[in-house]
């Protein structure tokens, strides 16, 4: 592990070959009883960042290697035989199709944001208007939650709620009149898309 730590602050490698490498390398020590799959694919974002490749965002590596596990096993083999081509070559796809899927992502959801935003008659400053952008990445939302999003009071977050569900934008998903949760479907919707684009193959 120290020759790793070691290899791994280097900093007159080509990055991205090196993050491979050092996460090959990790996987190949496999130092814990349980995982270090996890804890191999923190360290790859973890040189990433500190190398100034990545700044606001990790690379969801591991749903690009999802596309192909028995390409990236291949890959490590090799790897652990003294040839560390695939595992390079492993990694960067896995990583160029991650950042394919999740452009994809991003552009769905702008998609839905349009569409909701197309529905809402009002203000573009209303509390409405900032609780679809909220909901963008909290899918999952009750009267207080929101209104501490918003900050505003629960009645008028339980307002602007109201408006999304006769626009068709929520879905209340509890029973009751009391501690009710509602669901934004079309965000759910567009997150199981990206999750159905990186499951496995093989």
């Amino acid at each position: 592990m120290d020759d790793l730590v070691a290899f791994a602050s280097r900093d007159d490698l080509p990055l991205f070959a090196q993050t491979a490498i050092a996460h090959a390398q990790f996987e190949t020590i496999h130092p814990f009883p349980d995982g270090n799959g996890r804890v191999g694919r923190a360290l790859f974002q973890a040189m990433l960042r500190a190398g100034k490749l990545t700044h606001n965002v990790a690379v969801p590596v591991s749903a690009g290697l999802l596309h192909d596990t028995s390409q990236y096993f291949e890959s490590l083999n090799a790897y652990r035989s003294g040839d560390i081509a695939p595992i390079i070559r492993s990694i960067a796809e896995a990583s160029f199709a991650a950042v394919h899927n999740g452009r994809i992502l991003v552009l769905d959801l702008e998609t839905v944001q349009v569409d909701w935003r197309g529905r809402i008659n009002a203000r573009r400053d209303s509390a409405v208007h900032r609780l679809v952008g909220v909901l963008l990445r909290q899918p999952v939302i009750g009267a207080a939650a929101a209104a501490a999003e918003l900050g505003v009071s629960t009645v008028n977050a339980q307002v602007a709620i109201d408006r999304l569900v006769n626009a068709d934008v929520l879905t209340q998903i509890t029973d009751g009149r009391r501690n009710r949760i509602w669901l934004a479907k079309d965000v759910v919707r567009v997150l199981d898309e990206f999750g159905a684009r990186a499951k496995r193959r093989r």
